[in-house]
């Protein structure tokens, strides 16, 4: 993506989720500038620290006693309630030359679990404050220390290149010098030359696809970014398999929250699922009652018409599976439910015998 690119995605996630997002792009491409730039039109006040010139007391703050109780100082860079909404730009983060200082950092990018805030060692970020990092790819090209994948894993890849149509817009607006914007009009090979390729081989994992359900969820990007955001969670072939099954799910299967709260709405659609759709349909129903099993009277009616309307063979797959919850078991093998779920009990009961 462009520097542009990168912008709109940046106000997106800085605005609407906790997620840290990583920029990665060559020397002189606009990282740095992209970030201040997003912050001034958010209205958010910037911090940069620049992490290859600190050392872990400048990020977690001097020891001190008191009484029999040790402390850190508070650093001057770190953002308190009472500040202004700041995004604190993490720059340089590969280029941090003590081991030390880089598992310092670790904790701060790491988003903050649901209802906590964002840390660094003794310290609590309030959530109105947002972080942001920026690196050079590691290629062999720059001195930079190879990140991790645990800490990869807990970003949000954003890889930004040279474009040369972004650049002059850039220039016109800027009212950089009329001879260089005309000269490199005419010889736009000559910005900045990229290195080599900015992938960073992520890899999808229970944590990535939890952030891409983040930004699906809080989030719009043009469809042209999509697959480019996505890819910097899950890695690309992920991304691609991903969204080419969300286009070719034009008819989404029903999910179990609409089963059980709006049966009315979506009955006719489940008649005509597919068996492929109907078996993930059935998936998260039982997902789901494992996870909350407590079900209302109209849930009990919703679930027993789904499985009134299922194929013998799958209605018999789904009671089997729902009839090993406890809860769900004596909500649907009331009486009043016979003649929807007794065969299938039967059926159970002589396989068991």
């Amino acid at each position: 993506m462009n520097i542009e690119q990168m912008k709109l995605v940046l106000e997106e996630i800085l605005t609407k989720t906790n997620l840290t997002p990583c920029v990665v792009g060559h020397r002189g491409v606009g990282k740095t500038a992209g970030v201040i730039q997003v912050c001034r039109e958010i209205g958010r006040r910037y911090k940069s620290l620049r992490l290859g010139q600190m050392e872990v007391g400048d990020l977690v703050g001097m020891p001190y006693r008191q009484e029999e109780v040790m402390h850190w100082s508070r650093p001057s860079w770190w953002p308190v309630a009472d500040d202004p909404e700041t995004v604190i730009h993490c720059d340089e983060l590969n280029r941090a030359q003590q081991e030390d200082t880089l598992q310092a950092i670790f904790q701060f990018v790491e988003p903050p679990s649901e209802g906590q805030h964002r840390a660094l060692h003794t310290h609590k970020l309030d959530p109105k404050h947002k972080v942001v990092v920026s690196i050079n790819p590691p290629d062999g090209t720059y001195q930079v220390a190879t990140l991790d994948r645990a800490l990869l894993d807990r970003m949000v890849i954003l890889h930004v290149e040279t474009d040369y149509a972004c650049w002059a817009r850039y220039a016109k607006s800027r009212q950089l010098d009329s001879g260089v914007q005309q000269f490199l009009a005419g010889n736009p090979n000559l910005l900045a030359r990229q290195g080599s390729s900015l992938d960073m081989q992520m890899e999808p994992t229970e944590r990535a696809w939890e952030m891409v359900s983040a930004l699906r969820k809080h989030c719009r990007f043009p469809a042209d970014l999509e697959m480019e955001v996505y890819a910097g969670i899950v890695g690309k072939e992920a991304a691609i398999m991903f969204l080419r099954w969300c286009a070719e799910q034009q008819s989404r299967p029903v999910t179990a929250r609409e089963i059980l709260d709006n049966w009315d709405l979506v009955a006719i659609k489940v008649k005509s699922q597919r068996d492929d759709q109907q078996a993930v349909s059935m998936n998260d129903v039982v997902t789901s009652l494992e996870v909350e099993p407590q079900m209302t009277a109209v849930q009990e009616q919703n679930l027993v018409n789904y499985i009134g309307v299922l194929p013998r063979d799958m209605r018999f797959g789904l009671v089997k599976s729902l009839v090993k919850n406890p809860l769900v078991a004596a909500a649907i093998i009331q009486d009043k439910y016979d003649a929807v779920v007794l065969d299938s009990i039967a059926e159970i009961s002589r396989e068991a015998s």
